[in-house]
């Protein structure tokens, strides 16, 4: 069973637009708490992927970071190229310009 937070962490990363990325610290910042690693830790546990796109998730530094579903980081990047988010030597080309901010 999820707990609370888990519940929270994946309905903040529901609200990340198709084209657009966010990160742990991101959503942390969101919850209103600096539980960055926690929140990792939420998104490995994701059931409901990539229905809940936790795939959109990424480090702060632009890199795409882990992918707990089948196929692990290569298919972290399928799905954000497939959504229109180039992925260039493990990092979010256009990282700035595809960071989405969550709006309290």
């Amino acid at each position: 069973m999820a707990s609370e937070f888990q519940k929270r962490v994946w309905e903040a990363v529901s609200l990340i637009p198709r084209g657009k990325v966010t990160t742990y610290k991101e959503i942390a910042r969101f919850l209103n708490m600096k539980a960055y690693r926690a929140v990792g830790v939420a998104l490995a546990k994701n059931p409901y992927a990539p229905k809940v796109p936790c795939h959109r998730v990424v480090k702060s530094n632009g890199e795409i970071g882990n992918y707990s579903a089948e196929g692990g980081v290569q298919k972290k990047a399928e799905l954000l190229q497939k959504e229109g988010v180039e992925v260039k030597e493990g990092k979010i080309a256009d990282f700035e310009k595809r960071l989405y901010k969550l709006k309290e």
